[in-house]
């Protein structure tokens, strides 16, 4: 899929064709979600027609284009494709599922465990009260931590809201209520060492972790056999990020944090669209 473009030479700058790496099926989702909204606000005009506007803002999310770039190569001001972009994103991620119906949907269809694991999507540094909150002392940088949970392939069936990059997937993870809608949907999940205690119910699990060597205490053979199988299971959870994360916006987001959630459950969406496995 090919960007309209011509190689021109003017007093603004050049503008330069560039391949979209997208299915012409994901553009005419965007676009087809974008001509519904239209219609039911009654909008009767817009600058470009959402064929156009889809294909811009796909840039936009799969080569983090900056928006001045994107605008002036189509005739458009910054604020337009900024509006542009929130309001496609906002219409991907209502189609986004909830937690309780992707666990019930994977049930349905005869699966028996989950992948769950979390990530921290990088975002600029916050200046003011708002500084503190966002840095990883993990990961020693700034960003958002997500939840996300995929099938035994590594498709994402789910991303949890948005939590600063201080906090513990641990804690996301019973803030979401994890392991309640595990047991009701009749699902396990694997996870690596940072979800240990999560499970409050020992004598009827669903959350399944390596075990973790103490001083004094250290694993034995079995015990280490035990943690590469898990690992070697919990490995496709590896696929779903990348896959992700292939969506170039996310190497730093830019946008205002309370804008993250929506984006990354729009992402969702649409790599689902793209990647079957």
């Amino acid at each position: 899929m090919r960007k309209n473009a011509s190689p021109v030479e003017g007093t603004e700058g050049l503008v330069y064709q560039c391949r979209l790496p997208l299915s012409s099926a994901t553009l005419d989702l965007v676009a087809g979600l974008l001509r519904g909204h239209l219609k039911k606000i009654r909008s009767r005009w817009r600058k470009l027609p959402p064929g156009r506007i889809a294909l811009i803002v796909l840039a936009v999310l799969r080569h983090d284009q900056r928006l001045s770039g994107m605008a002036g190569g189509n005739d458009v001001s910054a604020s337009t494709v900024r509006r542009w972009l929130l309001e496609v994103i906002e219409l991907l991620s209502a189609r986004a599922p909830r937690l309780d119906r992707a666990l019930k949907k994977i049930a349905r269809k005869g699966g028996v465990v989950v992948l769950l694991d979390g990530t921290l999507v990088r975002t600029r540094r916050r200046t003011g009260h708002e500084n503190r909150p966002n840095h990883s002392g993990k990961h020693k940088a700034h960003g958002l931590l997500f939840l996300a949970l995929t099938d035994e392939t590594g498709n994402l069936v789910w991303i949890s809201a948005a939590k600063p990059g201080r906090s513990s997937e641990i804690t996301t993870a019973r803030h979401n209520r994890i392991t309640t809608h595990l047991r009701e949907a009749g699902l396990g999940a694997l996870t690596d060492l940072g979800f240990v205690g999560l499970d409050d119910d020992p004598d009827d699990p669903v959350i399944v972790t390596g075990r973790r060597a103490t001083r004094g205490h250290p694993l034995t053979d079995a015990q280490k056999e035990a943690n590469r199988l898990v690992s070697r299971e919990r490995a496709a959870n590896e696929h779903g990020f990348t896959d992700l994360k292939n969506w170039r916006i996310l190497t730093k987001v830019r946008m205002n944090a309370r804008h993250a959630t929506t984006l990354l459950r729009a992402l969702l969406v649409l790599t689902n669209a793209e990647v079957h496995r």
